[in-house]
């Protein structure tokens, strides 16, 4: 489900301005003080979860993170819909997850509308290098992404996607 929502607002480009300057002082200087910084931007954040610089998101309180996750660099998160990681998920290098969507029709779109669409990505699960997670889309359970693989649709528990878009190629 789309829900409206205006980020050119002054409250949500305040938000996403304060976001923006936390990550890029993650990205320069990643360290323990930053990371717990960016932490501290999320909705939710588990135990144990590693995150590596070159890290972005637009506002971070639309994020939950469960625990003992690993987020490569260059994982690019807009959370303006709510975006869940599960438990012991591994995120790769460059991976992006999107949970905002704009308007197809030409002449709607120039009123500049944004919708933002929930993301869920279960536990134990792996979105290998470059993937990419468009808006509204689960990913169940023990499930694996193969590299470079773009996910339109929602992806099965205990399964095996890869292409462009994503397909089942078999269970796990």
């Amino acid at each position: 489900m789309k829900r409206h929502f205006d980020s050119l607002s002054r409250e949500m480009s305040q938000s996403r301005q304060m976001a923006h300057e936390i990550c890029r002082q993650f990205s320069r200087s990643p360290s323990k003080g930053n990371l717990k910084r960016l932490k501290t931007l999320f909705a939710h954040c588990g135990e144990s979860v590693f995150i590596e610089a070159g890290f972005y998101c637009d506002y971070g309180h639309f994020i939950e993170i469960g625990d003992r996750v690993f987020i490569n660099i260059n994982c690019t998160i807009l959370d303006a819909g709510r975006v869940s990681i599960g438990h012991d998920t591994l995120i790769g290098p460059n991976v992006q997850i999107l949970a905002v969507t704009h308007d197809v029709d030409p002449e709607v779109r120039l009123k500049k509308g944004s919708y933002a669409q929930n993301v869920s990505i279960g536990n134990n699960v792996w979105l290998a290098a470059g993937v990419i997670i468009s808006p509204g889309v689960t990913v169940g359970d023990n499930s694996v992404v193969g590299a470079g693989s773009v996910v339109t649709s929602d992806v099965e528990a205990n399964s095996l996607y890869v292409g462009h878009p994503a397909v089942k190629v078999k269970t796990i």
